[in-house]
């Protein structure tokens, strides 16, 4: 049987009871939309993080998308960001109308070198966007240091970090507004898409729900701004209420796997995931690094052993990106990372038996370098 990077079986079959009597609570309920399950896990999302507003809607990318409209960002103003990350980050950025500008990450963590933040900001940003990458987060301080000092908003993007904490804080509540995504895959996931906004600022969290229906308000089928379809489902809203009590054990089984990884290639010359002074690593991927990536990834599938690649391609490298003007060499660390990582199979529900299989393939494989 072929071992991926991400399996949901095994956890759906231990969750199988309280996932199907949440769906037959919401078609029961007789409100399919923006009813009772998405506000109660707004409210319980936003306690989650100790913040007084979360805003559900309907994928990840929306939600960073929203997030940045809801600041003020749009046409005309730039947004700092890193090219390490997935597109959708990036596509969110030119959605709300805004020009990416990309900074490098460090060889050490793959996070956004905050060093090089100041250097890029011009009269047009607007706004700081870190991306807690892999399941542990960017060093915030010199970010909120730079914004506070020229007058920038915050946008974190968690869609990677779900109860990751840096220094104690929480990924998602050091800035002006943070950005989830609840793909399946995620540290804290639905069984289809859905994303969400948290803020302390509930000028912040009115403007979201303006832009999440239609731009309406008060008065349904009154446009006041233009807004977006961008609804999180009532099923999904009320599944996550289920697993959000769920939660801190999908991270210490994450955590488990990475100690049993640890244990296990610590001895060999893969490079493993490295964790930050300050900060609680959640695992969202185990990434690991090897400058013969391609052939390691080939041999594992003799196997049975099929990995993942977070990413082959930095997003300032894409054509649909090419009109930013990025040379190649632009940004060497992403794009030294984007040959050697690759991820190994990591979701809380991985047996030890599949993990015990993982480690001793690729100890064999780097053995026959």
């Amino acid at each position: 049987m072929t071992t991926y990077v991400w399996n949901y079986t095994a956890e759906y079959e231990k969750e199988r009871d309280d996932i199907l009597d949440a769906v037959d609570k919401v078609f029961g309920s007789g409100k399919l939309v923006l009813g009772d399950s998405v506000a109660g896990f707004e409210r319980e999302f936003a306690g989650h993080h100790g913040l007084g507003h979360c805003v559900g809607v309907d994928n990840g990318t929306n939600a960073v998308k929203l997030g940045l409209q809801a600041l003020g960002v749009g046409p005309g103003d730039e947004v700092i960001t890193v090219s390490n990350t997935a597109a959708p980050t990036v596509l969110a950025i030119d959605g709300a109308g805004a020009t990416p500008v990309f900074v490098d990450v460090r060889a050490e963590d793959y996070l956004m070198d905050v060093g090089q933040v100041e250097a890029a900001i011009t009269p047009r940003t607007k706004c700081l966007l870190p991306v807690h990458l892999y399941g542990q987060c960017v060093d915030m301080a010199p970010l909120e240091r730079l914004a506070a000092e020229h007058g920038l908003k915050i946008l974190e993007d968690c869609a990677q970090a779900h109860s990751a904490t840096h220094h104690g804080r929480l990924a998602g509540t050091m800035s002006d507004a943070a950005a989830f995504s609840f793909y399946p895959t995620k540290v804290l996931g639905a069984y289809g898409d859905g994303g969400a906004v948290v803020t302390d600022d509930p000028e912040v969290d009115a403007a979201l729900r303006r832009l999440r229906y239609y731009g309406m308000e008060k008065v349904y089928y009154v446009v006041q701004t233009p807004g977006h379809n961008s609804r999180l489902d009532e099923v999904h809203a009320e599944i996550l209420r289920r697993k959000l009590t769920r939660l801190d054990g999908y991270v210490e089984g994450r955590r488990a796997v990475a100690r049993r990884y640890e244990e296990g290639l610590g001895d060999t010359g893969l490079v493993l995931p490295a964790t930050n002074p300050g900060n609680e690593h959640v695992y969202y991927v185990y990434v690991v690094r090897h400058p013969e990536r391609d052939r390691i990834i080939e041999a594992l599938k003799g196997y049975d052993i099929s990995l993942n690649i977070s990413y082959p391609w930095p997003v300032h490298t894409m054509t649909g990106f090419s009109h930013l003007g990025y040379a190649e060499g632009s940004l060497p660390v992403t794009e030294a990372l984007a040959k050697e990582i690759f991820s190994l199979p990591m979701y809380p529900s991985l047996s030890e038996d599949v993990q015990d299989k993982v480690i001793y393939a690729v100890r064999e494989v780097l053995r026959t370098l």
